[in-house]
């Protein structure tokens, strides 16, 4: 990859890779299933296409009744579904997750970790998880700490 020049390693990363930051960053003036187009609007899918695909995303994290409602109108907890549907938008081989449920009280946390799995399940995705959150690491197939810059077994 790092042969590739800066375009080209833009591209492969976004076909490669999805993103769900702690913080959700959904776009505030556009619905939920217009946040979830977005990526693939950007990289050349027609709009239709776009919008079909985006359906099919927010129902598989349960939210299809929800598609219409701008960020504003949903929980916390259903912001970061959409924002997990967005990412899973260009059908990545690998989800990284920075914190995904610490903005979240426990309870919609281990929701949205249970909707991770299931999508682990499901699809058969990587899923990377940075995570300060002991309960939600317990639950991951496999757990590493970081300590004084080294990655260590947990």
């Amino acid at each position: 990859m790092l042969s590739l020049d800066a375009k080209r390693r833009c591209a492969f990363r976004n076909r490669t890779l999805g993103f769900v930051f702690q913080f959700h960053h959904l776009l505030p003036e556009f619905s939920a299933l217009e946040n979830v187009s977005m990526p693939l609007l950007i990289g050349g899918r027609a709009a239709a296409e776009a919008r079909r695909r985006a359906q099919e995303l927010l129902a598989e994290v349960g939210l299809a009744e929800r598609a219409d409602h701008r960020p504003g109108a949903l929980s916390g907890g259903e912001q970061q579904r959409v924002a997990v549907a967005r990412a899973l938008a260009a059908s990545p081989r690998a989800l990284l997750a920075d914190e995904p449920t610490g903005d979240l009280d426990r309870a919609t946390g281990q929701r949205l970790h249970e909707t991770l799995r299931n999508l682990v399940r499901a699809r058969g995705l990587t899923v990377v998880v940075v995570t300060h959150n002991e309960e939600l690491a317990r639950g991951c197939d496999r757990v590493l700490k970081l300590e004084g810059g080294r990655l260590l077994p947990a």
